[in-house]
């Protein structure tokens, strides 16, 4: 597919950026699939509502309920991270730009770019997950922080939840 060329000039160029890559012993078209089914977001990304569009200029928005407590530099986690859909590769690739997090309260943080990417390697699929960011700073620091961790057991339940079909 085509890429747009007004629309992939959103890719972050800043160092703000949080990257993981785990190997999942399914097809990548499933691995892929999953970030676009309202189910399996709900049961790997824990999100709470969903509206993916897996096609250029789709809608990429999934919502997360608000955590208990709140950050001392983000406030309160959950709320909305959306954006629109620059490429969609069936099996091989997403990537989401002009994206923002818009905490349960508080300012928004973005723009940024979420990139996924399939690649087989052997039996399995190496799935590759990177979020970007356009700016930097403490509040982008600690967001970093945040989501590294959140990627990881994220992608640790991605793995359970497709190798046990």
């Amino acid at each position: 597919m085509k890429r747009l060329a007004s629309i992939a000039d959103v890719r972050p160029t800043g160092s703000s950026s949080v990257e993981h890559s785990i190997l999942i012993t399914v097809a990548p078209t499933r691995v892929l699939a999953a970030f676009f089914d309202p189910a399996a977001l709900q049961a790997w990304w824990q999100t709470t509502r969903s509206v993916t569009t897996p096609r250029v200029l789709g809608v990429y928005a999934v919502e997360w309920a608000p955590i208990p407590g709140a950050d001392e530099v983000l406030g309160h986690l959950g709320g909305v991270f959306y954006g629109s859909v620059v490429e969609h590769i069936p099996g091989r690739e997403l990537f989401v730009g002009d994206a923002w997090w818009l905490p349960p309260e508080g300012d928004p943080l973005g723009p940024m770019a979420l990139e996924v990417r399939c690649e087989m390697a052997g039996p399995a699929c190496r799935l590759t997950v990177t979020q970007s960011g356009l700016d930097e700073g403490p509040r982008w620091d600690r967001y970093y922080d945040v989501i590294a961790s959140g990627w990881k057991a994220s992608l640790s339940r991605l793995k359970a939840l497709l190798e046990a079909d």
